[in-house]
């Protein structure tokens, strides 16, 4: 008897289960069946499948996107819990399950050109005497010159704004403070935003009626100023222009634990995304550097 033959009867009955306790359509009842039947042409029947048979299947997975090792280990874990429930099985053998590990997403990347625009427009805008347009002005210039995020720079006291020191105090997630530093293109953003600022008591950077600016309106400020720039919105966001400040700063040569520290991450680990978009960079840097990297011509 073979695998498909041995293990078509518990598969049955774990679909009919489906079908009629949870009333599950059609197209799903087609999905686990490929699922759970994928997985026996791999391991067998799987009504007799051990801990050691279902700790394979990590290997058998390994060029599957992690969605689909996940949807695969739901359908199982489901099939055993049935077997334990209907008496089939003693044990449940799921836990020896790969588990998925999610691929981080790839931040998104302004160009240098698409920078340069975004500015330019908001510049001309902060030309007039709109003091709205000035702070606009510097709430880009932070967040593509220092690197902040969007909670950290809205949420700003105004006690924040050095006098001398090129620095800034912010306090970042989990209340860690850092030093970030701010530019000179920054600086006079800040400058001019405080000449203009509505003084109502507010001890923050940037005041509202009702605190401060929110996070929300910061988002919304960023992405009507990249439709005026001719940008595609959807790619815009306070959070895209931290990703340039790193992507940028990795370009021009930064080191990657001052990156992090910039950053504020406590991981390396979540510092290392922004290596993917160097490459090219990092490649001639071997070649360059590495004693054995020339070439010797013949």
């Amino acid at each position: 008897m073979n695998g498909a033959e041995a293990s078509s009867g518990a598969v049955e009955e774990f679909l009919a289960m489906l079908a009629a306790e949870r009333g599950a359509a059609a197209n799903t009842l087609a999905a686990y069946r490929r699922d759970l039947e994928a997985t026996e042409s791999l391991i067998g029947p799987l009504e007799d499948a051990d801990r050691d048979a279902l700790g394979k299947l990590g290997q058998h997975w390994s060029a599957l996107a992690p969605s689909t090792v996940a949807r695969r280990t739901s359908a199982l874990r489901q099939f055993y819990a049935f077997l334990q429930d209907e008496g089939i099985r003693a044990d449940d053998p799921s836990a020896a399950l790969p588990r998925p590990v999610p691929r981080r997403p790839l931040p998104k990347i302004l160009t240098h050109e698409e920078i340069s625009s975004l500015f330019r427009v908001t510049e001309e805008e902060a030309t007039g005497d709109s003091a709205l347009a000035v702070r606009n002005l510097a709430l880009l210039e932070m967040l593509y010159g220092s690197g902040l995020r969007a909670t950290e720079l809205v949420s700003l006291p105004l006690a924040a704004v050095p006098r001398d020191a090129p620095f800034l105090t912010v306090t970042g997630k989990g209340g860690v403070a850092r030093m970030v530093p701010i530019s000179k293109r920054a600086k006079l953003a800040l400058g001019r935003w405080l000449a203009v600022r509505p003084d109502h008591g507010s001890p923050h950077l940037f005041p509202s009626r009702t605190g401060h600016l929110s996070r929300v309106r910061l988002f919304q400020l960023v992405k009507e100023l990249a439709v005026k720039a001719g940008l595609d919105p959807a790619k815009v966001s306070p959070h895209v222009m931290r990703h340039a400040f790193a992507t940028h700063l990795l370009e021009g040569g930064a080191d990657l634990r001052v990156l992090q520290t910039l950053l504020g991450h406590a991981d390396i680990a979540t510092t290392q995304i922004y290596t993917h978009v160097d490459a090219a960079r990092l490649v001639a840097l071997v070649n360059e550097r590495h004693p054995l990297g020339a070439v010797q011509q013949g």
